[in-house]
């Protein structure tokens, strides 16, 4: 069965913060579901917006993503919408990351209420909750499904890597970063959507949960895969959207950071995957790496990440600033200097867009 409709998305009262990247992501796009609601404590009775360039909102004015506190009252509401018209979720999200992959007890009874008035849940959690008695017993009963996004494949399932990469003749790219939770997921959205704009055919591979709940076609959950076959489902995702598609371009997902010391990674979109060039995204105003600054994690310069991926053979194309906590004026500062410094173009996604980038990967290809 097909796994789509309309959803409300649950945030456990972070949803202005990046734990709720798998909320945000869905807010922006998804061909999977429609987020009808978000449950949020914090937040409750606002609205949520978000404009041309992707930028997320929470505000007054209403808008046709309502903010409820709990399950309970946005299911006393739902036939009755302030926007005018009925919503019938059949899918309620879990959509923040937690410590340690684990399910917040206190979202349990949301999750338990959504269930027991139809609604199947969609876990991107490193926790299976369809092991977990309470849960898949109520999801029996009320005839719904629990879908661990995170469960891992069987060893039968798994690819090896095997060299077909180099039949791929799209120009490959990767939005790698310095560290998690920068953004590279809309980056690599948007990069797709400006390539297409400029007339190139383009499509993404996922390598994150949030990426299959958006519904791009090909990926796989990078983080939930055997070591020894991340390579391998690497290769296999692109060269099958290669082989249904023939895009221009394939812009691939990345993740964590190539030293980032809780789960650096990164060698395989540039050796394995064979690519083209690297988007590279950053943050400015991070000093250490993201949940280890209690262990000073310092992170290195954007200059040093430029020289250790030169150092695999690849070229960084662009960098792409995350502006978390930076004023315009820090934004437009921080863009002119880095140029400069590392000579390579800087843009700022959710401000600017990434039209010009685009620019610069069609110029990329049409040269070669």
């Amino acid at each position: 069965m097909e796994v789509s409709g309309q959803a409300i998305v649950l945030t456990n009262g972070l949803f202005d913060t990046k734990s709720a990247k798998t909320a945000h992501g869905l807010i922006r796009a998804s061909k999977r579901f429609e987020i009808v609601a978000v449950i949020d404590k914090k937040f409750y009775g606002k609205f949520v917006s978000i404009d041309a360039n992707q930028k997320i909102t929470v505000t007054e004015k209403p808008s046709s993503i309502p903010v409820y506190k709990d399950v309970q009252s946005f299911l006393k509401f739902k036939d009755c919408r302030e926007a005018g018209f009925c919503v019938s979720p059949n899918y309620c999200i879990i959509g923040v990351a937690s410590a340690g992959g684990l399910l917040p007890e206190e979202m349990r009874e949301d999750i338990l209420l959504a269930m027991k008035n139809s609604m199947s849940i969609i876990n991107g959690l490193h926790s299976m909750l369809s092991e977990d008695e309470e849960l898949s017993s109520c999801a029996k009963t009320h005839n719904v499904k629990i879908h661990d996004v995170r469960k891992i494949k069987s060893r039968a399932e798994l690819r090896f890597w095997s060299g077909e990469i180099s039949k791929v003749k799209s120009t490959k790219i990767v939005v790698m970063g310095t560290d998690c939770g920068l953004g590279k997921r809309t980056t690599a959205k948007m990069v797709v959507e400006s390539l297409e704009n400029l007339g190139n055919s383009a499509d993404m591979i996922y390598t994150g949960q949030t990426g299959w709940m958006q519904g791009w076609d090909h990926g796989f959950i990078f983080d939930s895969t055997l070591n020894d076959f991340v390579s391998g489902e690497l290769e296999g995702a692109v060269v099958a959207c290669y082989k249904e598609k023939r895009p221009d371009f394939i812009i691939i997902e990345g993740q964590a950071a190539l030293r980032n010391p809780s789960g650096p990674c990164g060698g395989e979109f540039l050796i394995s995957c064979q690519v083209d060039g690297v988007v590279l995204q950053h943050s400015p105003k991070r000093k250490y790496y993201d949940g280890w600054e209690h262990v000073g994690a310092t992170m290195p310069s954007i200059a040093s990440e430029v020289a250790l991926i030169e150092a695999y053979g690849k070229r960084v194309i662009a960098v792409a600033l995350s502006t978390s906590k930076m004023t315009e004026k820090e934004m437009q500062q921080y863009k002119k200097d880095m140029s400069k410094t590392i000579n390579i173009p800087v843009f700022l996604p959710l401000e600017e867009g990434v039209s010009e980038m685009a620019k610069i990967l069609k110029k990329i290809r049409d040269d070669n």
